[in-house]
C-alpha cells in the first residue's frame, strides 16, 4: 500500500483533479468579487441596521430600534413606499404593453426593419443616464418643448412646470421609464420569432381573425416571456433612482420620493447609515414578497409547452 501511495504522489494529481483545480482558478476572480462586493456588504449592512452608525461617531448597538422607528414614526417611509408602488403599478404595464406593440410591428422581415429596431432600442441604452434625465427635466420644464407643443396646438394658454406640479411630477417619471422600452421589446421580438407560423395558419383556416389569434395564440405562447419581463421590470422599478434624483430630486413635497432615493438621502445626505441599512433590508423583504407572489400566481397564467405535453 505504501508503495502505491508513493507511486501516486510521484505521478502527481490525476487529470480529473487537475481539471477541478483549473476550474476553481478560472472562477476565482468572480468568487472574490462576489465575496468582497456582494456577500460582505450585505452582512455589513445587516449589522449596521442594528446600530446607530452615522459615518462620523462611535457605533452603538441599538437592536431593532431602527426597524421599529421606521414602521411607527417615519411618515416619509410610508410615502416612499406609496410613491414606488404607484410608479410600479403604472409604468410596468405601460412599458410592457408598448414594448409588445412595437415588437409586433417589427416581427416581420420588411426592408430596413433592423435599422428601426436599433433606433427604438437606443432609449434603453441612454435612458438611465444623467444626461437623459437632465434633458427630460428641460423638456417638461416651464420653458420646455412640451409646453411649446401644447401651446401651439391651443391646448394650454399658460406654461407650467410639469415636474414641479404634485399632480404631474410622477407622471413625467413614468413616461421616462416607458420611453425606455427597448430591452423588453427585443426580448418580446425573440419570443415572437419562436412561435410556429403553422399555429396562425391553422387558426386562419378555422376563421380566427387577427385579434383572436393574438389572444389565443400569441399571448399564451409568449406568457413565459411576459412573465420574465414582468418580473424583471417590477424588480427594476423598486430600484429606480437616477430619474427621481436628477429630474425632480424627490419633489415636489415628496411626490416623486422613490424608495431608493429615500435610502440614499437617509444614508448619504443625513448620515444615518444604520437607519438607511434597515431601510435597505426592508426593501429586500418587500421585493422578495412581491417576487414570491408573482411566481405563485404564474401557475395560473404562464403556459409552457413541456407542461402541455
Amino acid at each position: 500500500m505504501a508503495e502505491k501511495a508513493a507511486g501516486r504522489s510521484r505521478r502527481g494529481l490525476t487529470p480529473k483533479a487537475k481539471e477541478g483545480i483549473t476550474g476553481y482558478v478560472f472562477i476565482l476572480p468572480w468568487l472574490i468579487g462576489l465575496l468582497v462586493f456582494t456577500v460582505y456588504p450585505m452582512f455589513s449592512s445587516l449589522y449596521y441596521s442594528l446600530t446607530d452608525y452615522d459615518l462620523l461617531n462611535e457605533i452603538n448597538f441599538v437592536g431593532f430600534k431602527n426597524y421599529i422607528d421606521i414602521f411607527t414614526k417615519d411618515a416619509r417611509f410610508l410615502k416612499s413606499v406609496k410613491v414606488t408602488l404607484t410608479y410600479t403599478l403604472f409604468q410596468v404595464p405601460l412599458k410592457l404593453g408598448f414594448a409588445l406593440f412595437v415588437a409586433m410591428l417589427f416581427k416581420g422581415s420588411r426592408r430596413g426593419v433592423n435599422v428601426y429596431r436599433s433606433l427604438y432600442y437606443l432609449p434603453s441604452i441612454f435612458g438611465g443616464s444623467i444626461a437623459i434625465s437632465i434633458m427630460w427635466r428641460q423638456i417638461f420644464g416651464r420653458t420646455g418643448a412640451v409646453n411649446g407643443i401644447l401651446k401651439s396646438l391651443g391646448l394650454i394658454t399658460t406654461a407650467k412646470s410639469w415636474i414641479a406640479s404634485p399632480d404631474t411630477a410622477l407622471g413625467t417619471l413614468i413616461l421616462l421609464s416607458v420611453w425606455q422600452f427597448g430591452s423588453p421589446m427585443l426580448i418580446f421580438l425573440a419570443g415572437l420569432k419562436q412561435i410556429p407560423q403553422s399555429y396562425y395558419e391553422a387558426a386562419s383556416i378555422d376563421g380566427a381573425g387577427a385579434w383572436k389569434q393574438f389572444l389565443h395564440i400569441t399571448l399564451p405562447s409568449l406568457s413565459p416571456i411576459i412573465f420574465y419581463n414582468f418580473l424583471m421590470q417590477t424588480i427594476g422599478s423598486f430600484m429606480s433612482f437616477t430619474q427621481s434624483y436628477i429630474v425632480t430630486a424627490g419633489g415636489p413635497v415628496d411626490e416623486t420620493l422613490m424608495y431608493a432615493l429615500y435610502i440614499y438621502q437617509t444614508g448619504f445626505t443625513n448620515y444615518h447609515m444604520g437607519y438607511a441599512s434597515a431601510l435597505s433590508w426592508i426593501s429586500l423583504i418587500i421585493i422578495g414578497i412581491i417576487t414570491a407572489v408573482i411566481f405563485k400566481t404564474s401557475n395560473y397564467w404562464v403556459f409552457y409547452e413541456s407542461k402541455a405535453e
